[in-house]
């Protein structure tokens, strides 16, 4: 059985997202939540890249876009704090596991426990010996462990040669987790044609609108792209800027889309959402990575994100 209905794919296609449950059990988010303490207990980051991760126009500029830390992190992974964060001398003036925004870019491809999510049977298609005795009577949660088969989200989207841009993973820390602006994801990650890029947004905890959930404009995605981030010219600075506006949005379209733990959101890459900052006193974990339709699709070479020769675009599709 397939892990996205018809009902769904309508639904992503009509607003530009969808939320699926049970994407992951609670033990697969409390797995990769332990994997990320695990890291974070042992980073060492040097001063000159302790760069705050902001998505206001001017700050990003200022810092993301004049970070060589942040530009060259798309084959790597690096780590990105709030804003109060560090005091004066640069020092943590928060508990080192509460002062960052998130970790990224490449944790699918150097963490196996993220990249076995990235590459879950959910995501891309599975086959087996016993693939055309499809049992009805499998739950969803239990899919992945099935020795049964499914398109996957990927597939069952018409994707044909999907690649993973990019994964991060973001914190939403209690009490300092910063505004999302709102915003479009092909903003940053920008194609030719459009439409070609879609984030899978997995909450490893419920995702509520006390601790920061995403709000979305839905049906935004058939709106186009005014604003774009784009690498200068080499030797400038700042390595960024952007060009064009971002449009002024009516504030009473968004609409709150709270998650359970273990839920994934597809999010179209020109569909406008946003994100509070979280003033509670719980956490918001996710796990979040970009697709690619590469078929026919001209990647910016524009973009801030860009393939390497250590790690080009891989394809989402293992088998």
């Amino acid at each position: 059985m397939d892990f996205i209905s018809d009902r769904d794919v309508q639904k992503y296609t009509e607003d530009g997202l969808v939320v699926l449950d049970e994407f992951l059990t609670a033990q697969d988010c409390d797995e990769l939540r332990q994997r990320m303490w695990e890291m974070v207990d042992v980073m060492d980051v040097p001063a000159h890249c302790r760069t705050t991760f902001s998505t206001y126009h001017h700050e990003q500029l200022n810092t993301q876009g004049n970070a060589d830390y942040f530009i060259t992190s798309g084959d790597k992974i690096r780590f990105f704090f709030e804003k109060g964060a560090f005091d004066e001398k640069g020092e943590f003036a928060v508990p080192k596991h509460r002062s960052l925004n998130k970790v990224g870019h490449a944790l699918h491809a150097y963490e196996p426990l993220y990249t076995k999510v990235t590459h879950s049977p959910k995501v891309q298609p599975f086959w087996c010996e016993r693939s055309s005795r499809v049992a009805s009577v499998v739950p969803r949660a239990e899919l992945t462990a099935s020795p049964l088969s499914s398109q996957g989200i990927a597939r069952k989207l018409g994707l044909v040669r999907p690649v993973v841009l990019q994964s991060m993973y973001i914190f939403k820390q209690p009490g300092i987790g910063g505004e999302v602006t709102p915003h479009q994801d092909a903003t940053f990650l920008y194609t030719e044609p459009l439409g070609r890029v879609m984030g899978l947004w997995v909450a490893l905890e419920d995702a509520t609108v006390n601790n920061g959930c995403l709000w979305f404009i839905p049906g935004s995605h058939n709106c186009g792209v005014t604003r774009r981030m784009v690498r200068t010219a080499p030797g400038t600075f700042p390595l960024t800027d952007f060009i064009g506006t971002e449009q002024e949005y009516d504030g009473d379209k968004f609409v709150p889309v709270e998650v359970k733990k273990g839920g994934v959101v597809l999010i179209h890459g020109q569909v406008v959402h946003r994100s509070a900052g979280n003033v509670s006193e719980d956490s918001r974990h996710v796990y979040t990575f970009h697709l690619m339709e590469a078929q026919d699709t001209r990647w910016s070479p524009d973009n801030w994100l860009q393939p390497t020769e250590e790690l080009p675009f891989p394809s989402l599709y293992t088998k």
